[in-house]
């Protein structure tokens, strides 16, 4: 996959030496003295552009006529927005993602400015608190499809209402599905047929609104 980075600071940084290490096409855009600087000995030959991600010249330059993703991660949401918006509107990339620096700003980060996902930290941090507050030892591995499902575990307890009932049996709402179980150790693929024991990890994707309701059956 070819992805082009807006923004070498920390967080397009790391984010470009977590896809290298997968083996992914990377091209980081930046144009600060000082960042450039560091993404030279940072950055393997050739994944470093200088300059400004919101220039289309620069673009063009890193070449996101064939790009699959774009992520604009700077630290100002204005550029990240133009950058998003060139991406999608004026060179058709597949996907586009943004970061969003001031939460008073997510409001424009839509698909109409070109957005697919936007990432807004201060959001993502604060759910993910009050998530964990309200649902007790559940907990949160993944959040999906911009925070609205997630995938969780919750190990069984003795008591469990779970305990003993065919997985096919299981009273589990419409939007949550069973995605494996770990026993002693082991995942175990779920069937139909599988029952559950005292402490399994049982790992699930569900919608928000299912979350309370799948962990009082579980527990």
């Amino acid at each position: 996959m070819f992805v082009i980075i807006v923004g070498g600071g920390r967080t397009g940084s790391q984010l470009a030496e977590l896809l290298l290490q997968e083996r992914h096409t990377v091209k980081v855009i930046d144009s600060r003295p000082e960042v450039v600087e560091r993404l030279r000995q940072e950055l393997p030959d050739g994944a470093l552009i200088v300059g400004d991600g919101s220039d289309p010249a620069v673009l063009e330059a890193a070449g996101v006529k064939r790009a699959q993703v774009l992520a604009a991660v700077t630290a100002e949401d204005d550029a990240n927005l133009v950058a998003t918006s060139l991406a999608r509107f004026e060179f058709n990339v597949p996907r586009v993602i943004a970061r969003v620096n001031d939460p008073k700003n997510a409001w424009m980060f839509t698909a109409e400015m070109g957005v697919d996902v936007a990432l807004n930290n201060a959001d993502i941090l604060s759910k993910l608190i009050a998530e964990e507050m309200s649902l007790g030892d559940m907990m949160t591995l993944l959040k999906l499809r911009r925070g609205e499902y997630s995938l969780v575990e919750e190990k069984l307890p003795p008591r469990s209402k779970a305990l003993g009932i065919p997985l096919k049996d299981m009273p589990l709402p419409p939007t949550c599905v069973i995605a494996a179980v770990i026993r002693q150790g082991q995942i175990l693929i779920p069937r139909g047929n599988m029952t559950s024991e005292a402490g399994d990890e049982v790992l699930a994707v569900v919608d928000n609104a299912s979350l309370g309701t799948l962990k009082a059956f579980l527990t």
